[in-house]
This record gives structure tokens, C-alpha cells and sequence, in this order.
């Protein structure tokens, strides 16, 4: 007997039809008290030997329908995760397989659970360059996990990196766990240059809540923490709150805000151009950091990306203009892929887990390259 289910972390369908194996109704559930809904993770059980014919058919009607080029990700174990060839005819996002086991897991990208994101923070604080800190509670009451790596010295930059503002974006956490592990190898020159210059304020997940109820941008109080920073609440997005507050406790020279973008299929960078005290020296040091990373990392680009904002229009409730507005300094959006990098493609599995955390690992050149400059 076929069951469905996504009862546990991060976990998000709704079962519309699972009688007939060759024909599974499944629906995206929205965000918890928001309107978006994209993402999704679930179990199918009992498919042993079976061939499944799935349909994701409200994939029209979800907040970013880009499924042209998308395939769905699966995995036996949680641990290995591949491409199914996907098909979307416009209304709805099918797939087709056969299971030599009796479970497969499918998601919008692999999930990086709070399980593993606790096991990244133990880790990470044993570290002797590592000091832990929790800012304060989510709206459902966890906490905001907060890394300060190396000690702080007057001549020292700042660097702030945060992640996972939009929970669905899960790839930005695998991105966080090879940034910070390259980052406390203390055999690596790089690193080692980077603690004798800068101290490093780590947020590995901004968003706890909606990363354990399976959401694509919202927090539990239906907020998308990236619209949040100009006048964050307590009740609303506490999550924004003591982390903003943190930033003006410690100051900030330079910050990376790390996502996934749901149709571009490139690795880029949204920069902080339309702000009203934009200037010509911080235009400098974000072409400086773009080249640098082109130049240490193919998997890494500036061709294709999001049209920048016109001169003093940006949304100054965005992480990235807002920061660099209110500290004068530069602050930058990574953007991964859900769609495979289409540089340099994978038929088996696509933009993986594992790319993107070498893509964290290798943001450390470009932040070596542009440090004299802050």
C-alpha cells in the first residue's frame, strides 16, 4: 500500500490522489500564514519495484512557476541525493520512477535539516577560533544561532554572513557548512590570513521556524524576513530584530546575505547599487569582490543575474541595500540555483549539495582579495 507522507522536518506536501500508483495527485501546502508556496520534501513508501507516475499539479500556481528546466530532486537515504527527469506541461510538474526500495525521498532541493544545522553550530564551537551566542528567540520560540569566529583587534574588518533568510532556500545553509568549515581549518592559508585581518559574524540560519515547517519565504508569523529589515517587530520578525541589533552593537565593513533563486540557472551576485549613498568607491570594492571570485571559482559568474536597481531605488526593507545604506559599507546577495547551473551542468546531480558547499568554501579568496579595501 502506498503512503505519502511529510510529517516531519522541513517536510511540506498534501495528498490529493495516491490510489493509483501510475497516477499520484500531490499539491504544494502554502506557507505557514503566507501565500507563497513552492516548496516542497516527502516521503513515498511502499514503491518497492513499483513503477509511480507522480503530478505536482498546482506547480502553475506556485509563487516562482519556472519548472521548464527544473528536475525534481530524490534520494534513498537522505544522504545522496540525484535528478529525476521532470516534466512540466504548464499546469502541472510530473515524474516517473521505479524504486529498488520500498521509500524515496523527494524535495525542491535537499533539505538541510535543524538536526544538522544544531550538529553545525556543536561543531563549529568546539573550535578554538569559535565562540557561540544565541540573540534571542524565533517567533515559535527557538534560537538564533549566532558564531563569532576569531578575536576581535582594532585594525580588524568586520564580515558578516548570514543565511537562509527564506527557509525553502536550503542550499544557502550547505553553502554556510563549507564557508565555515574551510573557515576554522586552521591549516588553510587562506583562513589564516583571514583571522590575522577580520573577525567573522556568523548567522548559518535566519529563518529556524520556517525551515522546520517546510516553508519557501516566510517565518511563522507569515513574515518574509527579507522585506523586514527597515522596521523589524519583535512580533513579526524577531528573527530580523536581534540580528540587526547585533550589527549595530558590532558594527559591520563588510556583510554576504546568502540565497537560492528559483529561475536563474547561474551562480551571481545582487548588489546594493540603487541605494541613495551608493558611491563610486563602493561600486569599486563589489567589482573588485565579483573578479576576484570569477577568477578563483568557474562555477561562479556575472553575466547573467537580476537587473540592478535604478540610482536611489532600492527597497531599503532588503537585507542588502539596507545594510549598506545604514553602515555606509558594502553588502552583497549571493544567489544559488534550484535549476542546475547551466555553466557547467550535471545530468546526475545538478546544483548538489555538495557544489554549493564548495561554493561557501570558496568564498574565502574573494574576501581575502577585497579585505585591504574595507
Amino acid at each position: 500500500m502506498i503512503r505519502i507522507s511529510s510529517n516531519f522536518d522541513s517536510g511540506n506536501i498534501e495528498v490529493e490522489n495516491a490510489e493509483n500508483p501510475n497516477d499520484i495527485q500531490l499539491k504544494v501546502r502554502k506557507d505557514t500564514n503566507s501565500d507563497y508556496l513552492q516548496y516542497f520534501f516527502f516521503r513515498i513508501n511502499g514503491v518497492k519495484d513499483e513503477y509511480c507516475k507522480v503530478s505536482i499539479v498546482n506547480a502553475s500556481e506556485t509563487t516562482y512557476p519556472f519548472w521548464k528546466d527544473y528536475n525534481v530532486y530524490a534520494s534513498y537515504d537522505k544522504q545522496n541525493w540525484f535528478i529525476v527527469d521532470s516534466n512540466y506541461d504548464g499546469k502541472a510538474l510530473t515524474f516517473e520512477f521505479e524504486s529498488p526500495y520500498s521509500s524515496i525521498y523527494f524535495a525542491y532541493y535537499p533539505p538541510y535539516t535543524y538536526e544538522q544545522h544544531l550538529e553545525l553550530v556543536a561543531e563549529c564551537q568546539t573550535n578554538p577560533l569559535c565562540a557561540h551566542e544565541v540573540l534571542g528567540q524565533t517567533v515559535q520560540g527557538r534560537d538564533i544561532d549566532f558564531l563569532k569566529i576569531g578575536f576581535e583587534g582594532k585594525s580588524k574588518k568586520k564580515i558578516w554572513v548570514i543565511a537562509r533568510q527564506h527557509p525553502g532556500e536550503s542550499m544557502a545553509e550547505w553553502f554556510m557548512q563549507g564557508f565555515l568549515k574551510r573557515l576554522l581549518n586552521e591549516d588553510d592559508p587562506v583562513a589564516k590570513y583571514l583571522h590575522h585581518n577580520a573577525v567573522f559574524y556568523v548567522v548559518p540560519n535566519m529563518n529556524i521556524d520556517g525551515s522546520i515547517l517546510g516553508n519557501l519565504r516566510s517565518n511563522a508569523a507569515g513574515a518574509n524576513l527579507n522585506r523586514e529589515w527597515n522596521e523589524p517587530s519583535l512580533e513579526k520578525s524577531p528573527e530580523v530584530f536581534h540580528v540587526r541589533n547585533k550589527m549595530d552593537e558590532l558594527g559591520l565593513d563588510l556583510c554576504l546575505d546568502v540565497h537560492g533563486d528559483e529561475e536563474i540557472p547561474y551562480n551571481f551576485i545582487s548588489a546594493a547599487e540603487g541605494i541613495p549613498n551608493y558611491t563610486n568607491k563602493i561600486a569599486e570594492k563589489e567589482k573588485q569582490f565579483i573578479s576576484a571570485w570569477i577568477r578563483s571559482c568557474p562555477d561562479f559568474q556575472d553575466k547573467f543575474g537580476y537587473e540592478k536597481d535604478e540610482p536611489r531605488k532600492a527597497d531599503l526593507r532588503i537585507c542588502t541595500p539596507h545594510l549598506a545604506q545604514r553602515f555606509g559599507k558594502m553588502a552583497l546577495t549571493i544567489e544559488m540555483p534550484f535549476i542546475d547551473n547551466h555553466d557547467w551542468p550535471d545530468p546526475l546531480q545538478a546544483w548538489s549539495p555538495k557544489r554549493s558547499e564548495n561554493l561557501g568554501a570558496s568564498v574565502l579568496n574573494p574576501i581575502m582579495e577585497i579585505i585591504p579595501n574595507l
